[in-house]
Parts: C-alpha cells; structure tokens; sequence
C-alpha cells in the first residue's frame, strides 16, 4: 500500500472526528432557529451545493457510466438518512447523554458487521483496544452522573438503530469504493439527503400552515454559520474524508476513531463554553486515544486495502 496515502487515510479519519467533536456546538446553535427536520434541510443544502460548484465547474468529474447507482442509494438511505432520523426520534424519548453512551457502541457494531460481510478479522489485542476505547467514552458520561434509563426503550430502540445504521454504512461503504471514487459516492449521497429532507421539511410546513416560515432563520447570522459549519464542514468535508478513509483503512479500524470526537466536544465546552474539564475527562479520554491507537497498530487485518480512486477524474 502507498505509504502516503495510509497516512492521509488517517489523518482523515482524526480530521473527521475534530469536525464532528464541535459539530454538537454548531447544531445546538442551529436549532435556536430551526426545528430539526428544518436544520437537516438547510445543512444538506449547503452541502449539496458547496459539492455541486466543483462538479459543474468540471473541477470534480464524475462517471456514474456502468455503475450500479442502486447500492449507493442504498448507502444513502443508511447514512444520513436513517442515522438521523432514527437519531432524532431516538433523542425524542431518551436524553443526548443516552445517545452519546448508545453511539460509543458503533465501533463494536461495526467490527462484528465488518467481520460478517468483510470477511475482515482482527487480533485480540484489537478486540480489546475496540473495548478500552468504548469504555472511556463511558467511563466519561457514568462519570457525568449519565446513565441510560431501559424503562425508555422505545428510544434506546430508536437510537441502537441508528448506530447499526452507521455501522452499515461503513461497511458497504468500505465495500463500494472498490468500484466508486469517494466523490462519486459523496455527491449521491449528498443529493438524495438533500431533496428527502426537503420533502419532508415542505410537507411539515404545508400540514401546519407554516410554510411561510421555513425560510425565517436565515435572517439570522448565526444560523446561516452554523449551517454553514454544518453542511461543509460537517457533513461535505467529513463525508469525503471518510470515504476517503474507509477505501485504506478497514471499516474496524475507521469506526473507532468517531469515538475521538468526544474528547474534541469535551475540549470545545472548555474552549468555547467554559466548562470544567476534571480528571475523569483525562482518564476517560487517556482510555479512547490508547484505544484507538491499538486497534490501529496492535496486529493486521487479514483484509486487503485497495487504492482510493481519484477526486477527479480524467
């Protein structure tokens, strides 16, 4: 394997996980202004549009010629589409610390579905770094005085779903860049979020008469950052990385490092809000980085890398 593309591989996936770690702030900021389905909206819409300058400008060719579109649909309808609403719906019953606790799980999800339809082992010494690293993201929140209530499970349904979801989409991502480009499956993806979320934004707004209101929030500066740190940054910039990532690096190896975002969202409430950092953050986010560490170099995957294909193509 080129030794520079494993290392943008990874620096990809740390990239990623520093995104989303203050994606949380951004959001939170967003719904100030917006409900959820609008925020979605808005979010892929700048997405959407941000990746379709390039393409028109010829910049980022894509060639959809002889290709199977309907599995990337596929993908698409696990992520974003069923991550979110599923996360959203989740959340409507159980609290953000249940769903930060429920979401560490993704990574293990991910190793037993990569080893399922990957064919993609893993040492011991991995299995056990995959662990560590989920247990300092729940040491983290039992620490917080978090816990996860099982007389809601409807919502803890609603969430373990949408972290099979992502789990999914890591591994039939992983399997589709074989024949797609990163940028060939992000800007499908992209597109059909875009147009779902729209639809169902509209039909919210014709039911409750509001529809003269979907457009309200971006009178409002802060809303438009936050959505635009949420479409390009957040969603355009983290779906190219990850796809990028996933076509070197095994799906096992990739998911564990979503749990790094949490010591980033740990360190933006300290930068940002002011928060307290205490000594159990430190510990908890010692156990996720050594986590991550081994799972990435403790033993080899007996699954074969394959090179990413070009951004643009000729």
């Amino acid at each position: 394997m080129n030794s520079s593309g494993l290392k943008l591989a990874y620096l990809c996936a740390i990239m990623n996980a520093m995104i989303i770690g203050f994606s949380f702030l951004f959001t939170k900021i967003a719904l100030e202004f917006a409900d959820p389905m609008d925020t979605l909206t808005f979010r892929f819409a700048a997405s959407f549009a941000a990746m379709s300058i390039p393409v028109l400008l010829g910049r980022v060719r894509l060639n959809y010629r002889g290709k199977k579109l309907r599995k990337v649909v596929l993908l698409a309808i696990l992520y974003p589409l069923a991550f979110f609403a599923l996360q959203s719906y989740g959340l409507k019953y159980t609290t953000s610390s249940e769903g930060g606790i429920l979401l560490a799980f993704t990574p293990v999800l991910t190793l037993l579905l990569a080893f399922l339809f990957l064919k993609e082992t893993t040492t011991l010494l991995q299995k056990l770094s995959i662990c560590l690293s989920v247990s300092g993201v729940l040491f983290i929140f039992i620490m917080k005085g978090s816990g996860i209530d099982w007389s809601n499970m409807t919502g803890i349904v609603l969430l373990f779903l949408s972290c099979l979801a992502i789990a999914g989409y890591n591994v039939l991502a992983r399997r589709l860049l074989k024949s797609f480009s990163p940028a060939e499956i992000t800007y499908v993806m992209l597109g059909i979020a875009f147009l779902s979320f729209l639809a169902m934004s509209l039909a919210g707004h014709t039911a409750a008469g509001t529809l003269d209101q979907l457009f309200s929030p971006l009178a409002s500066g802060a809303f438009v950052a936050a959505i635009l740190y949420l479409g390009v940054l957040s969603t355009l910039v983290t779906a190219l990385s990850s796809n990028y990532a996933l076509s070197r690096i095994e799906a096992s190896k990739m998911s564990v490092f979503s749990n790094l975002s949490t010591i980033v969202s740990i360190a933006a409430g300290a930068l940002l809000l002011g928060e307290e950092i205490r000594m159990y953050h430190i510990v908890g986010a010692a156990l996720i980085i050594v986590g991550v560490i081994g799972t990435n170099l403790l033993g080899t995957s007996s699954s074969p890398s394959f090179p990413a294909k070009s951004i643009r193509r000729q």
